[in-house]
């Protein structure tokens, strides 16, 4: 980008045109003249190639002093250079695998639509560490703290709900396996996305305990129960293979999720479908933003040279030409 550090001697641009008006319409007056009894002869005088020759002189001293007066102006290229410092954030989703997860009151069922939605807060955010831990009756980490957004959604597309011999509900030890993964964690802020559907059921640990322990680490826990009010249908597989939907009650803890998210200076929140699911993780990501602070720098290159050489080379070269090669005869 160019600018000009003393640019008001760009206002002498100005005069310019003026000078070149004044040798379109005066200039000719204060040529010599000379009286001749007959005008036979002169034909050979003034011709075009002596006309050509003043006009290129005054372009010359016309564009050699436009040169001087960009040169006074102070010309500079600037290159910008961003220094970017970010406060980022350690997040770590907790995510339910138990089997009620299969129930389809949303779609194509809950499982499916906690993971789509994750994914798109996930390359929603930016310059954060996310990690993932799934749980059901025991607890089990999918993926460290990382930045690699694409590693962690392609092992979060792995995720799925958990074989028989593991099922269950352990809402105390999924706390805890989060907690000890953000303990260590340097960043501004620890944040815990923790979605259930429903009871604690499992596990050796409290999950009131479990969230006093993150809160000891300054670990923020926001809750999210996920499931339709009243009843939904769940997939029944029959003897012979058959898929059968029976309706089952919903039965979300959402006083332990909302004591949970009290504890830890969170907040709690209810899904009934995938779009109040994807309202809420966009609501998560608007409470828990990252800070960038942005310092600008500046370096500058002179380059009045490049006008100031080519304006005395314009100048000079135009009067030598007027007083030698195309000096005008007496």
């Amino acid at each position: 980008m160019l600018y000009f550090a003393d640019w008001g001697f760009l206002l002498l641009l100005l005069i310019i045109p003026l000078l070149a008006f004044w040798y379109w319409r005066y200039g000719q007056r204060y040529e010599g003249t000379l009286r001749y009894s007959d005008l036979k002869g002169l034909s050979t005088l003034a011709t075009k190639s002596a006309q050509h020759k003043i006009f290129t002189l005054r372009a010359l001293k016309l564009i050699g002093i436009t040169c001087l007066i960009l040169a006074l102006a102070r010309p500079q290229s600037g290159l910008a250079v961003r220094e970017f410092s970010t406060a980022g954030i350690d997040i770590v989703l907790v995510l339910d695998i138990s089997s009620s997860m299969r129930a389809v009151d949303f779609r194509p069922n809950r499982l499916a639509a906690a993971k789509t939605v994750a994914h798109e807060f996930i390359t929603g955010r930016r310059d954060d560490r996310i990690g993932l831990v799934v749980f059901a009756a025991e607890s089990f980490l999918q993926c460290p703290l990382t930045i690699d957004y694409e590693v962690l959604k392609g092992l979060l597309d792995q995720v799925d709900i958990i074989e028989p011999k593991y099922d269950g509900t352990a809402i105390g030890m999924a706390i805890a396996n989060a907690t000890n993964r953000l303990r260590e964690s340097a960043a501004k802020s620890k944040v815990m996305i923790l979605l259930s559907d429903g009871r604690n059921n499992a596990g050796e640990l409290d999950p009131r305990t479990a969230a006093r322990m993150a809160a000891a680490f300054d670990i923020k826990i926001y809750t999210i129960g996920a499931g339709k009010l009243g009843q939904a249908p769940y997939p029944v597989t029959l003897p012979g293979g058959q898929v059968q939907y029976q309706l089952m009650d919903v039965e979300i803890d959402e006083q332990l999720l909302q004591d949970i998210a009290g504890m830890t200076g969170g907040r709690y929140f209810r899904a009934t479908s995938e779009k109040s699911l994807a309202t809420i993780y966009e609501e998560i990501s608007r409470l828990e933003k990252t800070e960038v602070q942005v310092k600008e720098f500046v370096n500058y290159r002179e380059l009045y040279l490049y006008f100031l050489i080519p304006g005395f080379v314009l100048l000079l070269g135009g009067g030598l030409l007027g007083l030698t090669v195309w000096r005008r005869r007496p």
